[in-house]
């Protein structure tokens, strides 16, 4: 069991911002230091689920960067990370990422690029916590439109209805490490993969 994992979302604060309960993720680094050990349980626990028959790990910055650079070092696979800054570079793809959390600052809509995807490149998306799914559509759709073969995403934690979205809209199913709610200011924890 990811019992690292567990404990950090247990003692994980919560903020209110507007009407919206934002807790402050363990892979954050920023109400605890990112702790080695943490991060190796995440890294592991996604390489024993993740279908590793693929070209690239992809994830989308900034949050997803060290756990899949961790994946990517325990496979050897090569990581592509979707980038919030234009570059302009031969075959860029251009995709529109809705961000839940966002919406309290009334920024529905973030522009994210793809680059160094090849038409036919088989990708596992990595990212670190998903709520409405909106991120995870938008990089689905943006891997589709470069030409990209999605083979598995997996997300560590699942806060909301992400995973029926997700579903519903691309026909993925998203592995997930934790699913929690928060609830009377704390948060709560779902379920956890059983490792």
């Amino acid at each position: 069991m990811l019992k690292l994992l567990k404990n950090a979302l247990e003692k994980a604060p919560v903020v209110k911002r507007g009407d919206y309960f934002y807790f402050i993720n363990p892979l954050q680094g920023v109400s605890t230091p990112l702790q080695p050990d943490l991060l190796m349980e995440i890294a592991r626990a996604i390489v024993s689920i993740a279908d590793l028959n693929v070209d690239r790990i992809v994830t989308v910055e900034v949050m997803g960067i060290h756990i899949s650079t961790l994946v990517s070092c325990l496979t050897g696979l090569p990581l592509v990370v979707i980038r919030k800054k234009k570059f302009g570079l031969p075959g860029e793809v251009e995709i529109t990422s809705e961000e839940s959390y966002r919406k309290i600052a009334k920024e529905e809509e973030v522009k994210l690029y793809i680059n160094s995807i090849r038409r036919g490149d088989r990708v596992l998306i990595i990212d670190d916590l998903m709520s409405e799914g909106g991120t995870v559509i938008g990089m689905i759709k943006g891997l589709q439109k470069a030409g990209a073969i999605v083979k598995d995403i997996v997300v560590v934690i699942n806060r909301g209805g992400g995973l029926q979205r997700v579903k519903k809209e691309t026909g993925y199913d998203v592995k997930t490490l934790a699913d929690v709610e928060v609830r009377g200011g704390k948060v709560h924890i779902l379920g956890m993969r059983k490792i």
